[in-house]
């Protein structure tokens, strides 16, 4: 990938300032993308990301900010898209990459819960979709972070909401691949595996020795596995994937 398509992008990463949202900021950063942390609560990591981006690109420091915004809300995606805007002048990539997980059985499910879920993960994701639609720059790149629970929910037992969301990230990104494909806008998401850190981290050692077991490397995904494959998806060598969902599972 030639480092010099990304170079001087303007990027929001919403969900910027841990795991794979932190793995992509740095790593678009480290091309030489200015970049939008975005954060809720974790201001201190958020802050941590921006000054690690600062520190590592050309003398004087890479270009980042972190902005506080709930994707959750009616004005998250809003809130971002202004703040980019107004210190940076454009948005050239959207990665999508917020959301909240809670495990539970069918039995479990709450309207609350529901609500919580779908408002973060899938309403937050199409309202970012909406706002690229209206203010992106042409020829824009938008990766949205799914799962490889939306592909092969069966993996994901006692996590049917959760896979839902997901399932619903990836129709929104072939639906939004037509229509933002008509200023030159590429729409594609990924949908990553067991990665750590990340949320996967939680689960009880012996699991996350089966998943790595299920790669034929003999380990699960890391955030930098991740922000590889969205670098190239935001990188002006994709420009002929777009509606696609890709498989990031090392194989398992």
């Amino acid at each position: 990938m030639d480092a010099r398509s990304i170079h001087d992008k303007v990027a929001i990463v919403t969900g910027g300032s841990r795991g794979i949202g932190r793995g992509i900021a740095e790593r678009l950063g480290r091309e030489g993308a200015a970049v939008i942390v975005n954060y809720v609560r974790a201001e201190s990591e958020a802050l941590s990301v921006v000054a690690t981006i600062r520190a590592m690109q050309r003398p004087g420091g890479g270009s980042a900010e972190a902005v506080r915004a709930d994707m959750g809300s009616e004005r998250g995606a809003a809130e971002l898209f202004d703040a980019a805007i107004a210190r940076f002048g454009r948005v050239d990539i959207l990665v999508n990459n917020a959301a909240v997980y809670t495990p539970g059985d069918l039995s479990d499910i709450t309207p609350a819960g529901f609500e919580r879920l779908f408002h973060v993960n899938v309403r937050g994701v199409a309202l970012a979709l909406s706002e690229a639609a209206r203010r992106m720059s042409v020829g824009g790149r938008v990766v949205n972070i799914s799962s490889n629970l939306s592909a092969r929910p069966e993996k994901g037992a006692g996590r049917a909401l959760y896979s839902a969301t997901k399932a619903s990230v990836d129709a929104l990104t072939a639906a939004a691949a037509l229509e933002l494909g008509r200023r030159g806008i590429t729409v594609n998401s990924v949908q990553p595996g067991p990665t750590v850190p990340g949320i996967y981290e939680s689960v009880q050692a012996e699991i996350r020795h089966a998943a790595a077991a299920r790669s034929p490397f003999g380990r699960i995904g890391t955030p930098a596995d991740i922000a590889s494959i969205v670098a190239f998806l935001s990188s002006d060598d994709s420009a002929w994937i777009t509606g696609q969902s890709i498989l990031a599972t090392g194989g398992a």
